[in-house]
This record gives C-alpha cells, structure tokens and sequence, in this order.
C-alpha cells in the first residue's frame, strides 16, 4: 500500500502523527483527491461544523472531477489525472522561491533523499510499456542528497509548467501555494485512493509530506498530512499487526534479520522459520495463478475476482484454471465466492470478538453480541482450526526440528497456540451474557491471548498499547498509550512521551530522528488517451455502497437509494458521441468492455474528457476494462486513470 510504505520511508514508522481532533483546531483543510462527503461522511459532518462556524477557515478540494465535496468548497479546483505530482512539486518550489522554507525546523528535524526515476508502472516485464523502463528493478532505492539538488529536482515546476500539465487556472495554483507556504495558517491534508491507488503513490505522498515539512507544519495542533487510509481497520488488522507480505508486528520488516529473529523468540519458534523471501502481492498472485506458479490460493473476505484489476487478461483464467484450487472465506456469495472451488461461511464482525484499529491510530475492542447463522465460523476460527492439520514434520525442514526437537510429533496448533502464551487467559465470569464461540471451541480466551502476544512487539517501542481489559472500558485508544494516557500528536514534545524534554520534535522512527524529504519529479501515467480510446477512465464509490457492494447491495434503503452502477459524463463528450442522459452504454478499453447506463445530470459532474464510474456492482464489472499497472515500490493499483471509449450499447 503506497500510504503505508511512504510512512515508512518517511518517518521508519507508519500511520499519521495527527488525530482527528486536528478538525476542530486547523483553519485550512485541503482535500487531495478524496471525497469525503460521501466516503468519510461522519468526518465530513464535523469538517462541514468547522467551516459554517467560524468564516476564516476555508476549504479547498481538488479532484480530477467534480462530486458531493465540492458544494462545502471555497476554493473547487479540477485537475488533469497524474498532475498531482506537478502541483505539489510546484509547491515545493514556490515555497522555496519565496523564501518561506521553515530553516530551523527543516535543519534540526528533516534530511534530503533523491529518488530512482523511470521506475516502470509495475505490469509485466514483457509489456511494451514496462520494457522501456530503465530502473524497475532498483524502484525503491533512494540516494542521499542534499537541499541543493532538492532545489534542482524542483526548479523546472513553476507556475507556468504547473498550469501546463495539471491544467488548473494560475490563480489557484498560487492561492494553494500561499496556503501551504504562510507560516500562520495552520493547514490540514487529507488524502485517500486518489493518492494512494497510483502509478506513483508512493511519490505523491513523499511530496505530501515534502511540503509540510519544508513549512514545519506537521505534527502539532491543527497542521498535519494525514491519509485517511486504514479508516475500516485496514490500519489494525493488516498494518499494525503484520499481514503485508514484507511486514512483522508492529512496524518490523521480513526483510530485517533482527526483526525476524525477535518475532521468532516471541512465538517461540525457531531461528530460521520466517522465510526471507517475499510472498506474491495482490496482483502478483492473480499472476502467479495464471502463469501456474501458485496453485492454491485462500481469500478471506475481500472480493478480487470483482475489484481486483483487469480481471479479464490476468484474474479470471487463474481462477478458473483446473489445475489451481480456490477458497474464499465470506459471509456472502460474493463474484469471488461464486468463483471459488471452496467456500467456507464466515462470521460478521457482531458474530465474534475482535479488535478494530482505524486511521487515527485509534484501537478498539469489541465483544460477539450474537452467534453466527447455519455453520458460519469466525475468520479467526478457521485460521486456527486450520494449524491441527499439520504435523510440524509436515511444514519445517529437519534442521529447524533439530533446533526445537520438543515439537517433534505435535502439530502447528499446539506449536503456535497451545504454547502457554496464547492459552493462558480464560474468559471473563462477570459479564452479563457474555459469548465467545472460539473460546467455547478450544478451551481458552484466544482473543486477548493474541492481544497480548501482539502487543508485547510494540510496548516501549513508540507503539504501545493498554492492557486488553482497558480496551473493553473505553470507546478506544491512540497509540502509543503510555501510563495509561493515549498520544495525541506524536513526534512532538508535550504530547508525545517519546519525544525527550528540549526535542521538540523528534521522528524517532529512525536513529537521528529526522524525517526524509525525497526530490522526485512528475512522470506521465501508464496508459493515456489517444485517437481510438480518447477518454479517461476513473473509479470510485459512492455514499449507498461500499466496494464491491456484497453487504450494502444486500440494505434495502440502500439498494433501493442506488440500485445499479452508472457511468457519469460531460454533456458535451455526450454530444459529441450522439449519447443522452439515460441511455444504455458500453466502455471499451484494450482490456475489455462494460454495459452501463449514462448519467450527465447527477451528482458527479466530469470534465470534459473524462468519465466515472463505481465498481460496486456485480452486474457490471468495470474492472473488466482497468489496467493492471501497479505503483513498483508500494505494489498498489491504479484504478484512477486509464484510456477508453464509450459507443452506444
């Protein structure tokens, strides 16, 4: 994810250093691609509180079209797709040019990087477009540098080059600089998929945070960058606990050997069990399961076979091919369920006990309320159940038994969980109609065993965590949570306990405790509109649905408030192509093609050149049409810009 990685790179620790009380106490807030009327909508009710109470503060939105966010705007711009990365280096020079680089802070707290350039767009290596690329075996790699050549990188993104290749009036473009460039504005960014899902998302976001950190606005009361990433426990159940392929509990690395070696010892296993190699991300398995690499694949309530990309040419062969076996765990028959070779019924959130951590750093914890319909199990359950059916004979080579011959004969169940740590904890006895089907089934209180193994890794490493029971009297925590009190912002002094009395600030994810700001310069998209496909696609969502739609499409007000997909156009472009508001459509792109109907009166409102359209419908799989080009560092597809055309159906 490329939200994830540039934390990373940025500060060597993920997720923001704001909160959302930042709402409450900024005067600006700018939204870079995200629609949050419709995708964040409780936080948009407080952003919209902020606005209509106090006339200072403004609000900025920028996005490759028009849509619901747009009506709170002081100031709406409309930009061409991939320009982002032209607007923010014009930024970047503005504020240098104008002599507003915040010296002190940028000295004591920050250090120059240059990145690798004509990085690919991560498709396959026989693809014309791929081939031409010159480094995208070293994509990732950065070179110390130096303020200077950060000034060179820059340079050539002025006004009039900006204007050029995002297509925003100058007018804008120097009253978004002035924003981030005046020293008493406080200023929040807030940013989403548009960033995120990208050719370069890692990029845009370095230079998201390049500009905050050349002002010094970040990490305190009301200023900040902030992606609104992780918001669905994507920041707890993936980042924070490790399920990326190249991550560890709390922020280590596969990649690390001492990281490897510390995880090892906590689960009590031996050295030398956690592969060093990388296993296949999201779209390389689609790969891997075409090209007969990977033969079995288990999906867990996620939906690849309907919103995963180009699913025609890379997703479906793989998944229909006799010779790969498929298993999806979901509450619903999902396009991927109704694909699979095996489905096996999974529990809702209410139906088990879990934990949730969102984009604020936020962790919570809830209790099962109810019990799961018919022979539906938990996610949780089935991963569990699943380690008795292997004999550690089966799964370690003979030189880690050696190490550890006490495990010979027993299985991964009992290696990994019956190992006086997960199963010491029993269930409490004083809470009223308390039910927990996993604890019930093994015997002991999985749940807070897992808790407490997890969160041992980031206690007194900048990513602590309460007790579990704290969790059950609260409405959740901002980690790090030291001596019972949560952090608010953190990297700075006075709210961080990790930052020492005199610091100020202290990025302390990296030894010398400063933050990275990396020169990159724009590069154009992977694949853009020519004489045959001549329009831009993008992808999205809509306030009714979320995703592929296999639970709200299921809420009846919902379906009944937007029943099937549409595609939104300009009037015009709709002229010109002798189309109507209402008439039935197809979208063809080198890929493939969609059935839809048109919309160029509704609530999205595209420019010319550009179409709209959600993937939340099973009956219109736009994916059938996306490419597959992925950011190379942060392997995360662009669903935001690809060329196609549009004919009557």
């Amino acid at each position: 994810a490329s939200a994830v990685v540039t934390f990373m790179r940025t500060f060597g620790m993920d997720e923001p250093m704001g909160c959302y009380n930042d709402i409450e106490k900024t005067d600006a807030f700018v939204l870079w691609g995200a629609n949050m009327a419709e995708m964040h909508p409780i936080l948009w009710s407080r952003i919209s509180d902020r606005r209509l109470s106090d006339n200072k503060v403004r609000v900025v939105v920028l996005s490759t079209f028009e849509h619901r966010s747009f009506e709170l705007a002081d100031t709406p711009i409309i930009f061409k797709p991939q320009s982002d990365l032209a607007i923010l280096n014009y930024i970047a020079n503005y504020i240098i040019q104008n002599d507003k680089v915040n010296w002190d802070f940028v000295n004591k707290h920050t250090k120059f990087k240059r990145g690798e350039t004509d990085i690919g767009y991560g498709l396959r290596p026989e693809h014309p477009i791929q081939a031409k690329a010159k480094n995208a075996k070293t994509a990732g790699k950065m070179y110390d540098s130096d303020f200077e050549e950060f000034k060179k990188i820059v340079a050539p993104y002025t006004l009039e080059e900006a204007h050029r290749i995002s297509g925003m009036p100058k007018e804008q473009l120097e009253l978004l600089a002035k924003m981030y460039a005046d020293p008493n504005q406080n200023l929040v960014s807030y940013w989403t998929m548009g960033f995120n899902q990208h050719t370069r998302g890692v990029w845009v976001n370095h230079m998201m945070y390049n500009v905050h950190l050349l002002t010094g606005k970040i990490a305190k009361p009301g200023c900040g960058p902030f992606s609104l990433t992780g918001q669905p426990s994507a920041c707890g159940t993936a980042r924070e606990v490790g399920t990326f392929i190249h991550r560890l509990p709390a922020d280590m690395l596969v990649a690390n050997p001492q990281h490897r070696e510390i995880v090892e010892k906590a689960w009590k296993l031996p050295k030398g069990t956690i592969p060093t190699e990388l296993g296949y991300h999201a779209v390389a398995q689609s790969r891997a399961l075409k090209d007969g690499k990977m033969n079995i694949l288990w999906q867990m309530c996620t939906n690849n076979m309907q919103g995963g990309p180009n699913i025609n040419e890379e997703t479906f062969p793989g998944w229909r091919s006799p010779e790969n076996f498929i298993v999806v765990s979901d509450p619903y028959p999902s396009a991927s369920a109704v694909s699979a070779d095996l489905i096996l019924p999974t529990c809702m959130w209410v139906e088990k006990e879990g934990g949730y951590g969102n984009a604020e750093r936020r962790t919570q914890l809830w209790r099962q309320q109810v019990k799961g319909p018919g022979e539906s199990r938990s996610d949780l359950w089935q991963l569990v159940e699943f380690s008795k059916y292997f004999k550690i004979e089966e799964v370690w080579e003979e030189e880690l038994i050696a190490q550890m011959p006490e495990y010979r004969g027993k299985t991964l169940y009992d290696v990994l969980y019956l190992n006086g740590q997960i199963d010491k904890y029993q269930v409490p006895t004083d809470v009223p109609g308390y039910i927990n089907d996993e604890a019930d089934h093994f015997g002991f209180y999985l749940q807070k065993g897992l808790f407490e193994e997890y969160a041992n890794f980031g206690r007194g490493h900048g990513h602590d965590l309460a007790d579990f029971e704290t969790y059950h009297q609260t409405r959740g925590l901002r980690w790090p949570v030291v001596d019972g009190k949560e952090t608010l912002w953190r990297y700075r002094e006075g709210y961080d306990p990790y930052v020492k009395p005199g610091e100020d600030v202290a990025f302390y994810g990296y030894p010398d405790k400063k933050a990275v700001i990396l020169g990159v310069p724009y590069e154009p998209p992977a694949e853009v509109p020519d004489q045959e496909y001549d329009l831009w696609l993008c992808t999205g969502r809509v306030l009714e649905h979320w995703h592929t739609g296999t639970m709200t499409r299921r809420v009846p007000e919902l379906h009944r408030a937007f029943p099937n997909n549409l595609v939104w156009m300009h009037p015009t472009d709709a002229k010109k192509r002798g189309l109507r508001h209402g008439d039935k459509i197809k979208i063809i792109s080198r890929r493939g093609e969609m059935v839809s109907n048109l919309d160029t009166r509704g609530r999205n409102k595209c420019p010319e050149g550009l179409i709209f359209t959600t993937f939340f419908d099973a009956g219109q799989l736009i994916n059938k049409t996306t490419l597959d080009a992925t950011d190379p560092i942060s392997f995360e597809t662009d669903f935001k810009k690809c060329a196609v055309k549009v004919v009557k159906a």
